[in-house]
């Protein structure tokens, strides 16, 4: 028979008649160092049995509402109790002294009567009731109290665990709706492939692209990243592609959208927050990119020989100086040349040293992967050498267009998915 096999119960109770004879023992011995010889065992093996056992008994089955555990008066509730049960105890275990031990080993004798000899004998197994009682008392509070605490730590932890729950599947219904904004299909030129990646640092991110088409042979090009993370700067990012998409045509020059999105932003956005924002109008004709930078990281134009730079535009960023005048600019897009538009999640990405990825690697890598990939790969394979560079350990979203162009200007191109990646956790 093993310990398993034991119903808890019959353990519980052999655990308190070995705590009780461990008591009698010790009535034992404390008498023999005081009067040099012990007291009855048979009394003293019966009073501690008796006592204890129905002291515990009666304590342990006493119920009190679990809202009182906790109350600092709870203990007079026991205490009550236990004032009641002591008399009874003694008076039961002297009872049965009385019965089976014999009269000879009993102080003080010859033996009268019952009463004559609780009269005489209650005083000792009175104050060891007493002192036996107040301690379980203490120990039964004491695990009241922190049944009650666990009790509430319990429901505590299913209500976080519920709301967490609840925020996960917000967050995740976020970013489904953040996805639904962000463009599914890259509109195409004829002479370009435009291609691109995104990932998210977290569920949902604040960064901003869109390839919007304007007329046959126009695009308009945006890259845009949102101070902050998470849902507000989500909410942010919405506001700024509704506003870009709304001020956004063929005739407006990309200096009046920017200043426009930046009235918009001046008035409803939250003081501390802001947006920075590239916006261009590709050509396919004259093969021309016009645009205007709001504090945006400067795209870089890599050359065919090799030769890079980075397109400058010193505008504000938006939602900051409400009467700020942005400015055109404007670059030539020759055949093999790409221009890259990026976030500073890109470039600012760090490694195990603690170093950034920065732009030089960045025009390094596009240099040694453009002649041997597709335009279309192009973006993912930047975005996958970042995060070898980082460890996968994105801190900020990233974002990467892709404008290459192609020497074939005859041939009509068709809109292709914007890539990204989707195995960001929550």
């Amino acid at each position: 028979m093993n310990r398993e096999s034991i119903p808890p119960w019959l353990l519980r109770l052999i655990r308190h008649q070995l705590v009780y004879l461990l008591t009698a023992s010790g009535v034992v011995a404390v008498f023999w160092a005081i009067t040099g010889r012990g007291p009855s065992l048979a009394a003293t093996l019966i009073y501690s049995f008796v006592l204890g056992n129905l002291t515990a008994f009666t304590l342990e089955n006493v119920r009190i509402p679990c809202s009182w555990w906790a109350a600092p008066w709870s203990i007079f509730v026991y205490l009550g109790v236990l004032l009641l049960v002591i008399p009874v105890a003694v008076t039961v275990a002297t009872a049965i002294v009385f019965v089976a031990v014999p009269p000879v080993s009993l102080p003080p004798a010859p033996r009268t009567s019952f009463w004559a000899f609780l009269v005489t004998a209650w005083k000792f197994p009175f104050v060891a009731s007493a002192i036996f009682g107040g301690g379980l008392l203490a120990y039964i509070v004491m695990r009241n109290r922190l049944q009650d605490r666990n009790q509430q730590l319990q429901q505590a932890i299913a209500s976080e665990i519920v709301d967490k729950e609840s925020h996960a599947a917000e967050l995740r219904r976020a970013r489904e709706i953040q996805q639904g904004l962000l463009p599914k299909q890259v509109p195409q030129v004829d002479g370009f492939h435009i291609s691109g990646a995104w990932e998210p640092a977290t569920m949902i991110g604040g960064d901003y692209y869109d390839i919007i088409r304007l007329s046959k042979d126009k695009l308009g090009i945006c890259i845009a990243d949102v101070a902050g993370k998470g849902i507000s700067a989500a909410l942010l990012m919405a506001n700024v592609q509704a506003a870009v998409r709304a001020f956004a045509s063929a005739s407006v020059p990309p200096s009046d959208v920017c200043s426009q999105v930046n009235s918009v932003l001046c008035t409803n956005i939250v003081p501390g927050q802001f947006v920075t924002l590239f916006y261009g109008v590709l050509d396919a004709k004259d093969r021309t990119l016009r645009y205007t930078s709001a504090g945006h990281p400067q795209p870089v134009l890599i050359r065919r020989n090799g030769t890079s730079f980075r397109l400058k535009n010193d505008g504000a960023l938006l939602g900051v100086f409400p009467d700020w005048k942005y400015e055109v600019s404007s670059a030539e897009l020759n055949p093999g040349d790409i221009l890259l538009l990026f976030t500073d999640g890109i470039t600012e990405a760090t490694g195990a040293a603690g170093e950034e990825f920065g732009e030089e690697r960045l025009i390094s890598a596009v240099s040694r992967s453009f002649r041997k990939r597709n335009p279309e790969e192009l973006p993912m394979e930047l975005l996958g050498q970042v995060r070898d560079f980082c460890g996968s350990r994105m801190s900020d979203d990233a974002t990467l267009i892709v404008v290459a162009a192609s020497e074939e200007t005859n041939r009509v191109r068709t809109d292709r998915p914007f890539q990204q990646y989707v195995g960001v956790q929550p």
